[in-house]
């Protein structure tokens, strides 16, 4: 019996696990394995060189300068997304004013309010940079931004803002932030549904205002869901090639304040031709996530609540 069970489970599993090593553990293997050659994407071309790319990726101003703009992604963009989505959520869920003998309630047309939000995440990523670089534009009468502002009365604060070195990165991460931060809004908004009303009205009952509410009672009874949520946010950043590419000046500038890890490698590919050079700096960008996930799942764990 036992031989027989091992056997339906390994014959069951099988064929998904064949899949996902081709598709999935593959292409890193090969990743690695190019990135030990000196390749310049023609077949025949191929030549090993150990680590050399990586040595070369270690000496590399460029990179590290990619790679700095990645960090300063990666600690801000999901700080700040989980966070409005968190109080978008708990204010359409939790925030109403009390309504037909219910202590708890959500706002008056939550419902349009969440899909508002979410509607960011049905328009492409190619769309969205389009738009906000019309937005950022910096002639005063075209650019949408700079055009309100000298509409209210503010025009000394008109910026070239892609333009300016200083501005550039803040303005992607703005707009990385507006398009995801929608979703969690529903996804935060779907898991407080599933916390028992009884809770929060026994805590209101009690005295406690919104402000405990949220700390004492939401952000713990959510934290597997959020946990999850910032490695998800955390693989955006890392991956804001489209955006930077599309808006940035020059692709990565002015003077290379927007250049991104994934935008350098595949300048590197397809514009130098050197792939192997960029393939390191894929197998780079892999560690950086994992360090990041294990990082994040490791310190921000806590002990599981039940209700």
């Amino acid at each position: 019996m036992r031989h027989g069970k091992y056997r339906f489970i390994v014959g069951f599993l099988a064929l998904p696990l064949l899949l996902y090593g081709i598709f999935v553990i593959s292409p890193f293997v090969q990743a690695f394995q190019i990135s030990t050659t000196e390749w310049s994407g023609l077949r025949g071309t191929a030549k090993g060189v150990g680590l050399a790319n990586y040595t070369k990726l270690l000496h590399s101003d460029e990179f590290w300068n990619a790679l700095k703009h990645n960090v300063v992604m990666l600690v801000l963009v999901p700080i700040v997304t989980l966070a409005l989505g968190l109080f978008f959520a708990f204010m359409l869920n939790i925030g109403g004013r009390s309504r037909r003998g219910a202590v708890v309630t959500g706002v008056r047309g939550a419902r349009f309010y969440k899909f508002v939000y979410f509607f960011p995440q049905v328009i492409s990523i190619t769309i969205i940079s389009v738009i906000w670089f019309n937005i950022y534009n910096p002639d005063p009468h075209d650019g949408m931004l700079n055009s309100l502002l000298g509409t209210v009365g503010l025009g000394s604060f008109q910026s070239a803002w892609l333009g300016e070195g200083s501005l550039a990165l803040a303005c992607i991460m703005v707009v990385m932030v507006w398009a995801n931060v929608g979703f969690y809004v529903v996804l935060f908004s779907a898991a407080m549904a599933a916390i028992p009303r009884e809770i929060y009205e026994a805590a209101l009952l009690d005295g406690a205002s919104r402000f405990h509410t949220f700390f004492r009672i939401t952000l713990p009874l959510l934290w597997d869901t959020v946990q999850t949520g910032w490695v998800y946010m955390g693989i955006i950043a890392m991956d804001a090639f489209a955006l930077v590419q599309i808006m940035s000046v020059n692709m990565g500038g002015p003077d290379g304040a927007t250049d991104v890890v994934p935008l350098r490698l595949y300048l590197t590919a397809f514009r130098d031709s050197q792939f192997g050079y960029a393939a390191a700096m894929g197998v780079a960008m892999l560690v950086v996530t994992l360090l990041f996930a294990a990082l994040t799942m490791r310190f921000a764990r806590r002990e599981r609540i039940e209700f």
